[in-house]
């Protein structure tokens, strides 16, 4: 059985295959695919929905416990191949 994870924006419960992890690493958060990079990670789904709300909330400075602002690039680019599809 999978584990359970809550995703950051949109507070619903799901299993690891189906959440997004992702973490910081200077500054930057970084899409962590295989779930295996040390370190605190957020979760969230991988759909357009929450990942949008989850950048403009800012909930993943709370998550991963990090002050300051986080470059999102690599979730936007992420979020833009979504929104392609």
């Amino acid at each position: 059985m999978d584990p359970i994870r809550t995703c950051v924006a949109c507070r619903t419960r799901a299993t690891r295959a189906e959440l997004l992890r992702l973490v910081v690493r200077d500054g930057h958060l970084f899409i962590d695919d295989r779930a295996v990079l040390p370190g605190r990670g957020a979760w969230v789904h991988e759909t357009a929905e929450c990942l949008n709300l989850a950048v403009q909330r800012g909930t993943f400075t709370r998550a991963l416990r990090v002050s300051g602002k986080l470059d999102a690039h690599p979730l936007e680019n992420r979020l833009k191949m979504l929104m392609d599809k």
